[in-house]
């Protein structure tokens, strides 16, 4: 995913009629992908809002490295609750974004072998479970995919509504509303200082400053370094790199109706994608803020994993790519102000659900940053918002050991 958005910048002119910048703005967002987009997009036009993105095009690191399933049965309680309440965006964007749905129908099998039936029993027993979801059998999943290898999985939960996310159309709906909103967009703009001072927060990126009272830092993977710049210790927001593999399907097969397959311990998943097959071993490796590139071994553990699920033999690897899912300890987005100083808004720690939560997430955080209640749809779909407070994660910040991408732990 490379989309072109361009650079916008505010802007006055003089008496004269020499063009000159001004940099001063009501809210300063760090970070171009799906989450800096998204809340940029909801905070509407009497909101001067600057979007500041280290790379050339937006999207470059985990937004666009998604393998874009949307499932109302993935992740915890409260995610969930985001995915559901931002679901009829997604079936059905408003007008004003100019997006023709980006879900696109898939299905999904969640499988288990006999020793993962009581983990698959377990998944499905909340009554929210079983209204997106059935359990069927093994025979019923391979009817489903017949790829899969006859007698390897005993049973599968099946949501047939779950949907592929076209995230380039997404990203590029929420950067043109962005956009039409009078927003700025400077893109190769590496933040190198963040200071607050009495007139607010100065930002530099660059050669230039930038000033607001509000920084939202959305910087993904780097969220804790943009606190640290800040002058604010870091609430273990950690990226994890996930290894991804295209590889052709067997010879004659339509691929097309295939759903997505995940392991209900998700020890790998695979599912159709552009003509190919997508696999992945749904690794988790701690890993320092990076461009992720895919490993060797992680490659060969994903082949292998499928196709001891399956019947399909890899004769070669026609791609291959890595990308960073970033969480907090609890495997929860922090998002609202950070009670230890004035003005710095966390939206950070998605992890692998940000495409799936955008809308919903999006919509909560626009609300919270200029002051609003939480919408009522995102509260009536099940989530408490108070869950998703950076205030939870500064005490344990400062009595839980941090991971140390050495392999060892540390002191926070």
């Amino acid at each position: 995913l490379r989309p072109t958005l361009g650079l916008q910048c505010s802007a006055r002119h003089s008496r004269n009629g020499r063009r000159h910048m001004t940099n001063n703005f009501d809210i300063i967002i760090v970070g171009g992908g799906i989450a800096g987009f998204g809340i940029a997009a909801f905070l509407g036009k009497n909101v001067r809002a600057l979007l500041l993105e280290k790379e050339a095009f937006p999207g470059v690191h985990a937004t666009g490295r998604s393998a874009a399933l949307f499932s109302e049965t993935y992740g915890s309680e409260p995610i969930r609750a985001l995915s559901r309440a931002g679901k009829d965006f997604l079936s059905s964007p408003p007008e004003e974004f100019q997006l023709a749905s980006p879900l696109h129908p898939r299905g999904c099998l969640y499988i288990a072998n006999q020793d993962q039936e009581q983990k698959l029993l377990s998944t499905a027993s909340s009554s929210l479970m079983k209204a997106a979801a059935q359990i069927v059998t093994g025979t019923l999943a391979i009817e489903r995919c017949p790829l899969l290898r006859p007698g390897y999985a005993t049973a599968a939960l099946w949501e047939p509504g779950a949907h592929d996310v076209d995230v380039n159309s997404l990203l590029q709906a929420f950067a043109r509303k962005f956009r039409s909103s009078g927003g700025a967009i400077v893109t190769s703009a590496e933040v190198t200082a963040v200071a607050r001072g009495t007139d607010g927060w100065r930002v530099r990126a660059n050669e230039a400053e930038y000033r607001a009272p509000i920084v939202v830092n959305a910087a993904g993977a780097w969220a804790d370094q943009i606190a640290e710049l800040a002058g604010l210790p870091p609430l273990g927001i950690q990226p994890f790199q996930r290894t991804a593999v295209l590889v052709d399907p067997p010879e004659g097969a339509d691929i097309s109706s295939w759903p997505a397959v995940i392991d209900i311990d998700e020890n790998f998943y695979f599912k159709p994608d552009a003509g190919k097959l997508l696999l992945s071993p749904a690794d988790e490796q701690p890993v320092a803020p990076c461009d992720a590139q895919p490993d060797e071994l992680d490659v060969a553990i994903a082949v292998d994993r499928v196709e001891r699920a399956t019947t399909l033999q890899v004769r070669r690897v026609d791609h291959s790519w890595a990308g960073l899912r970033s969480f907090a300890p609890d495997r929860l987005p922090a998002v609202g102000f950070d009670p230890r100083t004035s003005g710095f808004f966390w939206l950070a720690g998605q992890g692998g659900y940000g495409v799936q939560t955008a809308p919903a997430l999006s919509r909560l955080a626009a609300a919270l940053v200029t002051g609003g209640r939480p919408p009522a749809d995102i509260v009536d779909a099940g989530l408490e918002p108070g869950l998703l407070a950076p205030a939870r994660l500064v005490d344990r910040v400062e009595t839980h050991p941090k991971v140390d991408i050495s392999g060892k732990d540390e002191g926070a």
